[in-house]
Formats: structure tokens, sequence, C-alpha cells
């Protein structure tokens, strides 16, 4: 039943993209100055999670790096590298220049003299999650590296922008901006058909239920996708020649806790502290919150940065808010 499972892990890039080929088109024109030794403005691209932004991102590079043979790529998680030395790391790691860094003793300016000093020839950046960066400066490092082109990704412009220092700021909010938003129901019936032809034997699922599966992951393509690996692998385990409306009805929640314990898996030690915190004395307001958050901490964020940390752990569908300003409450989802 399952010909090529890996068509349905979350860093899955299919070749063609379904939905989203214009702003496929908008990405490759705006690197297109690289064809010419030209140097790109900075692309954002921002959207709810599961709406394709990370997958477009690495799909037109890809294509790039067809194109061109002398041009370097690297993909940064900022979830997982969200210092200043975490992210010139693994640009130098990209480019195989990291070897005699000691994590414990290089001074990160040295990292960012590296990196300049190391690059000949164009290097393109997907800095993805880059309002989760905790140090921000390291925007101006690559901005003022004229190899290097920057795709920022994020869910919000206003978790961007607004918390940038005043420098980085004036040179970044220039660049191109493209908004990604949820798919149709429709949209990710094709986007399933896609999958489904590349990873499943043909004839195990209908028409029908890819649009069951479309309709309850409500425009969230990893949900839908998620639903879909779940249930062919029910299929798969009970040795099933077909899926049937029960695996899928069952591959939903299934497909929600991954993608929630994926999340969970992603926040920082800071904001994890603040997310259990919240599960075990939701609904909680927030001064309550934040005076709790720290006690527990020897180094707590200031008040705007808790702020923005629990809007982050929000759009990731594991807490939900209520009210507003004083009157706002957290609870877990």
């Amino acid at each position: 039943m399952l010909n090529q499972a890996s068509v349905f892990q979350e860093q899955f890039v299919p070749a063609d993209i379904v939905h989203r080929e214009d702003e496929v088109t908008t990405i490759s024109n705006a690197l297109r100055p690289i064809h010419s030794h030209g140097n790109p403005e900075v692309t954002f691209l921002f959207g709810p999670t599961g709406v394709g932004k990370t997958c477009v991102a690495k799909h037109t590079v890809n294509e790039l790096e067809a194109d061109l043979s002398d041009v370097d790529a690297q993909y940064v998680n900022c979830w997982q590298d969200y210092t200043r030395f975490g992210v010139l790391y693994k640009l130098l790691e990209g480019i195989d220049a990291h070897g005699t860094v000691h994590r414990q003793s290089t001074p990160k300016d040295e990292l960012f003299n590296r990196l300049r000093e190391q690059l000949s020839r164009p290097y393109v950046v997907i800095l993805d999650e880059v309002d989760q960066l905790a140090e921000d400066h390291v925007l101006y490092d690559l901005y003022r590296i004229p190899e290097i082109s920057l795709i920022c990704i994020a869910n919000r412009k206003d978790d961007v922008f607004p918390t940038l220092d005043t420098r980085v700021r004036s040179r970044l909010e220039t660049g191109l901006e493209l908004q990604f938003d949820r798919y149709s129901q429709s949209e990710l019936v094709d986007i399933l058909s896609g999958r489904v032809n590349e990873g499943l034997t043909a004839g195990v699922v209908t028409d029908d239920q890819l649009r069951r599966v479309a309709e309850l992951a409500s425009g969230d393509a990893r949900v839908a996708i998620g639903t879909l690996r779940a249930a062919a692998n029910a299929a798969h385990q009970s040795n099933a020649t077909r899926i049937t409306d029960a695996m899928i009805t069952q591959g939903v929640p299934e497909a929600r806790q991954r993608v929630e314990k994926d999340g969970l898996d992603r926040l920082t030690d800071h904001q994890q502290e603040l997310y259990y915190i919240v599960k075990d004395d939701g609904p909680i307001a927030p001064g309550e919150l934040y005076a709790t958050y720290s006690e527990r901490v020897s180094d707590p964020r200031c008040k705007r940065t808790v702020r923005k940390y629990l809007r982050k752990i929000e759009q990731y569908g594991l807490l939900e808010s209520d009210g507003q300003k004083r009157a706002r409450t957290y609870d877990e989802r």
C-alpha cells in the first residue's frame, strides 16, 4: 500500500508545487539578480502554519540550484538555531567551513568574519520562523554580506518588524513581502492527490475520501497530509487492501496531536516554561503568568518578549487566549 512513505513526511518537497505557482514565480523573480551577479532584496513569506511557506521556499531554491552550478544554499530552522552563534554556525556548516569552530570558546564575531571571508559565490539562506531569533542582530550581519540572499519566513509581519533593532528594521522592511492564505478544500484535495499518486498503491483511497480529509483539515496542509499518513499506516498495519472511512476519522486527531507535539518539541526552554505554567494553572492572567514565570527561571525575558512568545505558542495551537489587554487570560487548547 505504501509505495513511498517519505512523500507524507513534513520535510518532503514535491517536484511540482500546486496552487502556489504564483508565489514560486514571484520568489524566483526576486532571486533572478543572482543570475547576473546582482544582489536580490530580502524576501519575506508570511502566513499561518500549514499553508506551504517552507515548502515553496525550499522548492524555489532547489530550482535555482538546479539552474546554477555556482550557488550555495542553506535552510535554518530558527526554532532550533535561535541565537546569533547558532545561525552563523549553521551557515558555516552549509559551506563546510565550520571545522575548527568551538561552541564553547569561539567568539561570535569570529564566526561572522569567517563567514564573510569564506564566501566567494552567491549563498541563498532560508531563515524559517525568523521571529524566533533571540538575537536579531544576526539579520544585520547577514544583510551586510553581499553574497547572501535572505528568504525569511514567519507567521505574522507584526511579530518580526516591531521587535527588530531600528537599523535592522530600516534595511529590511523595504524587502519583498508575500502573504500566504489558507488553502481551500479543493486545493487541499489536489495537494493530497499528488501525494497519493506518488506514495500509495492505486485505488486504496477514493476521491470522496480525499475531499473528506481536506474538509476536516480546515485549510492546513500539514493536518491533511498527516491524516492521510495516519490512515495509510493503519491500513498497512492491519493488512487492509484499502483505506476505510473509519481510518480517516481516527487519523484526524492523530495528525493534530502530532502537529501539536512537533510544536511543543520546538519550543525554547523559556517558551516551554510558559506553556507548562498555563497548562498547570490556566486560565491565567498575563500578570500572574509573568510573575510565576519570573520565579521559575533564572534569567526571565522582558514582558514584551514574553508576549511575543505567547503569541507564537498560540499560533502553533498549543494555547488559546480570551479577552483583551488586562482582561486577557491564557489557557491550554
